[in-house]
């Protein structure tokens, strides 16, 4: 999966996984995940959204100071992913 289609699954998996209130279509691809501008997820929510992304892409993030650049956005999320399939 990759592009459009994958960054669709991408903010499906955020909306299901972290029950959000936005729709997956109103998530933009650059939209901030954390801090008020954003999504405003937090810390817990971080960790969820590290093992979902596992689960769902096989996407494995080693320590925090990598998951800080890859949860930046769905698109960061994306590329991610992509490079390592």
């Amino acid at each position: 999966m990759q592009g459009e289609a994958l960054r669709s699954r991408i903010k499906e998996v955020m909306v299901d996984e972290l029950m959000l209130d936005s729709k997956p279509e109103e998530i933009g691809d650059t939209t901030a995940i954390f801090g008020a501008q954003g999504l405003g997820l937090d810390s817990v929510d971080a960790l969820q959204l590290v093992v979902a992304l596992e689960k769902h892409f096989g996407l494995k993030i080693a320590d925090a100071s990598a998951a800080k650049g890859v949860l930046e956005n769905v698109e960061t999320i994306a590329t991610e992913i992509e490079k390592s399939a």
